[in-house]
């Protein structure tokens, strides 16, 4: 007789739904039978990775018959040097997602609860679910975290509390004063995991640096990725920053070899890459007003961000927005599974992409 391998998994791990990424062009393009399709779904820095570290990269071709450096010692030390941290406050990831999950199988069981804002980044509810915790949602203040609800659902049995900041999909942020303010209230045997993916990006003046911030809450943790301004998606490199007995702790669930080898050299590479961070921070600058300018001109409402992607509320099914700019050969991003339904999120482009995106949105909603 056949078994029934879905009731072997854990509870949590059988109703689990999959992350779903952004539609990657290769199948659009075969679907629909397209042939110039552009992505504004996955908030990737258009220029992707400079020439730093694509040297680096090219450079590691005699090298893919060995296995990498498992503990990523010049990748540390290079973040050290960079973030003026010790090497021991580091954990490298898989990309940050990695670092998330590493946290819940260190941190989190059955017996525990977690806390995050509703709209924040899906990865904190799928981690907590599949360690078979119990996710404490709090409601969003204008689509942003509402520190006082989030600190109020502090319980006995909370081990973690998950802060995006900027937050994914929406784009807003916390600045200095607030975020502080809530880690002081937070008992010191709750981590508080504040996820800066889109740190780089954020130009506003009152934007904390959290890093310097782990001297004085040692039940802090950072979380960082190449992923985004620095262009490196698809080698998956990202960290943490944390009290070295927490790192310690992360570093003992951590896969061997779970940051590849060109990975580490493009990352290192990437770090002393100023002119390629200066050229990406300017094209996202400009391609944000672009997009809050074609947005307007359409009539319509968007979450303003200071991450490289924006919201903008569609006045109708996101999703079905969603696949008529497929049909256009523009894929953006569906935020239905997130809680807004008439929501969908871009992300910024180079400045021709920004323009057709504003085109096929126009002829979508038959906007003059």
């Amino acid at each position: 007789m056949a078994c029934d391998f879905a009731s072997l998994a854990s509870e949590g791990v059988r109703s689990l739904r999959p992350y779903q990424p952004g539609k990657p062009i290769e199948e659009v393009e075969q679907e629909l039978g397209l042939t110039d399709v552009i992505k504004l779904a996955s908030n990737e820095n258009p220029l992707g990775p400079g020439a730093l570290a694509r040297a680096a990269f090219a450079a590691c071709s005699d090298s893919l018959g060995r296995y990498p450096d498992s503990n990523g010692s010049a990748l540390k030390a290079a973040l050290a040097r960079h973030l003026r941290i010790a090497e021991t406050a580091l954990t490298l990831g898989n990309g940050s997602n990695d670092v998330l999950e590493l946290i819940a199988r260190g941190f989190i069981g059955p017996a525990h609860e977690v806390v995050f804002s509703e709209h924040a980044f899906l990865v904190y509810a799928l981690v907590t679910q599949a360690v078979g915790a119990r996710a404490i949602v709090t409601p969003a203040r204008r689509f942003g975290h509402d520190l006082e609800a989030m600190a109020r659902a502090i319980g006995p049995r909370t081990r973690v509390v998950f802060i995006a900041n900027p937050n994914n999909p929406t784009g807003t942020w916390i600045a200095h004063r607030p975020l502080e303010t809530f880690l002081q209230a937070v008992p010191a045997d709750v981590l508080v995991v504040v996820d800066e993916a889109y740190f780089e990006y954020v130009e506003e003046p009152e934007y904390p640096n959290c890093v310097p911030w782990i001297v004085r809450y040692p039940n802090l943790i950072v979380t960082r990725t190449f992923s985004k301004v620095y262009g490196l998606a698809a080698l998956r490199v990202g960290y943490a920053v944390s009290n070295p007995v927490i790192a310690d702790l992360l570093n003992r669930v951590r896969q061997p070899f779970n940051v590849n080898m060109p990975a580490q050299r493009a990352a290192i590479a990437s770090l002393g890459d100023n002119e390629h961070l200066a050229k990406s921070l300017a094209l996202n600058r400009n391609g944000l007003a672009q997009l809050e300018y074609g947005l307007q001109r359409l009539g319509l409402r968007y979450i303003p961000s200071v991450g490289n992607f924006i919201c903008v509320d569609v006045g109708r099914s996101g999703t079905d927005v969603y696949q008529a700019l497929l049909r256009k050969g523009v894929i953006a991003r569906s935020v239905d599974n997130y809680g807004m339904a008439n929501y969908l999120r871009v992300t910024v482009g180079r400045e021709a992409e920004n323009s057709r995106f504003i085109a096929a949105l126009r002829s979508v909603l038959r906007r003059p």
